[in-house]
């Protein structure tokens, strides 16, 4: 069956929110089975470590970089169309946003979309923490927050009306972004070898890469048929999740790819982790956790919708089409993140996700 095929029988809409599941399983079971986590990664750094979730972290995104960039060469998207790049930037945003969410991710102990898949596998603590962040995105996005929000990202914005596109900006060919993936991905295989990581988690850590070329993907083809305009967008968790939150609440709520994103997510971790016996019901360890957990959050859905993404949004989907404020951003989740674990967790505590 073929996309206008597809759009004559269920519509537009139920067919966005459709790619939006597709891309949501694939990255929900490759992020479950690789552990894939950007607070990980930051963390095991910031303590002088380049051990195996830096290397898992740097091959995510090194083929998201190659399987994005590959696309682009071949015509099957156009980054200069997604919504990301079409609208401007805030490097202001990018920069607080950036620190809050990193900071919120270590006291959370887990990214947004990190979150989400430890809650598929009966993480009750990130079900806790992922609730209070779409909360607190959603008042961010439309409610008591979106003032503050607003004055910050207002301070310093990209010129020209839309956000800064690197590689036009440097000039470079256009294969320079596929030069770039492949040489970080050389990097992070040289990481993965020296800490022992096997091909089943170098192959999964590389599918949630892919995720998110396969979002870009399907959402540029649908644009390029659908009657009614279509936001070209990939794997994010800040703006879908206050989406999918106001979508159960609001009868009037339409279906688009971020209705399909989270629950795809959600539902791909959750088979990844039943297929592999990784069920496992877990609470907070007290009521310190609890406190820190519900703040990282609060400060994760407040910074990420000022950071205009979240660790994957900002870092792996923006980054992979060189959108500006998108690698300022990414920066600053690890410098928020890194001083956090200095100055909050204990020097000895063990990196977990």
């Amino acid at each position: 069956m073929d996309l206008v095929t597809l759009l004559e029988r269920i519509g537009e809409a139920p067919t966005a929110a459709l790619f939006g599941l597709v891309t949501g399983v694939t990255f929900g079971i490759a992020a479950q089975r690789s552990r894939f986590c950007l607070r990980a990664a930051t963390v095991e750094f910031a303590r002088g470590r380049m051990g195996d979730k830096v290397s898992v972290w740097l091959l995510t995104f090194s083929t998201a970089l190659v399987w994005v960039q590959a696309a682009q060469l071949l015509g099957l998207m156009d980054s200069a169309d997604a919504r990301m790049m079409a609208v401007p930037g805030s490097w202001s945003g990018a920069i607080v946003g950036g620190l809050l969410f990193g900071a919120g991710m270590v006291l959370a102990r887990g990214c947004s979309g990190r979150l989400l898949v430890l809650a598929a596998t009966g993480n009750l603590r990130s079900v806790v923490s992922g609730l209070i962040f779409a909360v607190v995105a959603q008042m961010s996005l439309a409610g008591i927050l979106s003032p503050m929000r607003d004055r910050i990202a207002g301070l310093w914005i990209t010129d020209g009306g839309r956000n800064m596109d690197l590689l036009a900006t440097m000039g470079v060919p256009n294969q320079a972004g596929l030069v770039l993936g492949l040489t970080i991905a050389v990097l992070a295989l040289i990481l993965a070898r020296r800490n022992h990581i096997g091909a089943p988690r170098l192959i999964f850590s590389s599918g949630v890469g892919f995720a998110v070329a396969l979002g870009w993907v399907l959402t540029y083809a649908l644009s390029q048929v659908a009657f009614e305009p279509v936001q070209i967008e990939s794997a994010t968790f800040t703006g879908p999740s206050a989406h999918t939150l106001m979508f159960f609440l609001d009868r009037n709520a339409i279906l688009e790819f971020d209705i399909g994103l989270v629950p795809g997510v959600f539902i791909g971790a959750m088979v990844a982790a039943g297929l592999s016996g990784e069920m496992k019901l877990q609470a907070f360890d007290g009521p310190v956790t609890m406190r820190k957990a519900m703040i990282g959050a609060a400060l994760m859905g407040f910074g990420g919708m000022l950071a205009g993404g979240c660790a994957i949004g900002a870092g792996v989907t923006g980054g992979s089409i060189f959108v500006g404020t998108a690698w300022v951003a990414l920066f600053f989740m690890w410098v928020g993140a890194m001083l956090t674990d200095y100055l909050v967790d204990q020097p000895g505590k063990t990196v977990t996700a």
